[in-house]
């Protein structure tokens, strides 16, 4: 199933089906109001919703409306626990190895992970507001997964079948507010800004072969104002979203609707490009001994896309533009 929010006079957004095509939806209010409202009694509405996703695709339901034409929000457009890992260890090898940081222990057996602002997600087409063009303004895209309820302590095998549905977004970034923030240690605030989501969350199922082991075995493709920028696969994460599921609830359960990211995604292969500028940057500084290419600046745009072999369009596009507002 493909479903996603559309704009209403409430915060959380209407629910509704796509088709597997993206070029119509359907209303799924009446079988629940919004997302979160529908992760949370997944078990049985799930039946429901995939009846009418079902009609949906054969065009013989009532009321198909053309998904060009809906204000499409972030499919979950706020989340009561927003959780972001670092699950592909290249690109902490790469930081580690152009700043000169000393590793971190484990991170090969312990999953990197921070709580993010959950409040505030943007739509796919919503601008990246930044306070200023020095605060080192960035793109980061990544996979992610809404859970259902997690107990604590749960296993990574349990922690697999609660994956209910899959999303890909875009985690902004202002890097030069982040040096800082790190040295504390108590994590991220004003180096991160509204993470951006593909209109379009879909169950696992979708993906067939693709989703295997936790992991969205397909590339993320970015472009940067028009131009390739990289198409890293999501194959690569050492750890799968299961493990980094159990890891997270080892002291406190996960309710439903919590959204788990993987992190940038990052290949070992130079081909593929990358998936932010951070990354680009520390090869440039491993290569040529300084940084060559520039954060973003007022009026450039991202683009990211999740194709399979068959060229469909899994998540939709995420399209935004940089505007800077003191």
């Amino acid at each position: 199933m493909k479903l996603a929010s559309v704009k209403n006079n409430t915060k959380d957004g209407q629910l509704i089906l796509v088709s597997q095509d993206n070029v119509s939806y359907v209303d799924a209010s009446d079988i629940a109001i919004n997302m979160q409202t529908a992760m949370e009694n997944w078990d049985t509405i799930e039946a429901d919703l995939a009846s009418r996703y079902q009609e949906l695709n054969s065009a013989s339901c009532p009321n198909i409306k053309l998904t060009a034409n809906a204000q499409l929000l972030a499919p979950l457009p706020r989340a009561w626990q927003w959780l972001d890992g670092s699950l592909f260890l290249r690109h902490g090898e790469l930081m580690q190895k152009a700043f000169h940081l000393d590793p971190i222990a484990d991170t090969d057996k312990i999953p990197l992970i921070y709580q993010g602002s959950g409040d505030n997600f943007s739509g796919p087409n919503d601008p990246i507001v930044a306070a200023s063009e020095q605060d080192g303004i960035d793109f980061e895209g990544e996979f992610g997964v809404i859970v259902g309820d997690i107990p604590m302590g749960s296993s990574p095998d349990f922690a697999l079948k609660q994956i209910k549905l899959l999303v890909m977004l875009n985690d902004i970034s202002f890097r030069a507010l982040a040096p800082r923030e790190m040295k504390t240690g108590f994590g991220f605030v004003q180096s991160k800004g509204a993470t951006a989501f593909a209109p379009f969350a879909i169950t696992p199922d979708e993906l067939g072969a693709n989703w295997n082991d936790g992991r969205i075995h397909l590339p993320l493709t970015l472009h940067r104002s028009g131009n390739w920028f990289g198409a890293p696969n999501g194959s690569e994460m050492h750890f799968g979203f299961h493990e980094l599921i159990a890891h997270s609830a080892r002291t406190r359960p996960l309710h439903a609707g919590t959204i788990l990211g993987s992190g940038t995604v990052s290949n070992k292969s130079l081909d593929v490009g990358q998936a932010c500028l951070s990354e680009v940057r520390a090869k440039e500084m491993i290569q040529e001994g300084k940084p060559i290419t520039e954060f973003l600046s007022s009026g450039e745009t991202v683009h990211m896309r999740t194709t399979d072999a068959n060229g469909a369009n899994l998540f939709g596009d995420i399209n935004q533009t940089v505007v800077v507002e003191n």
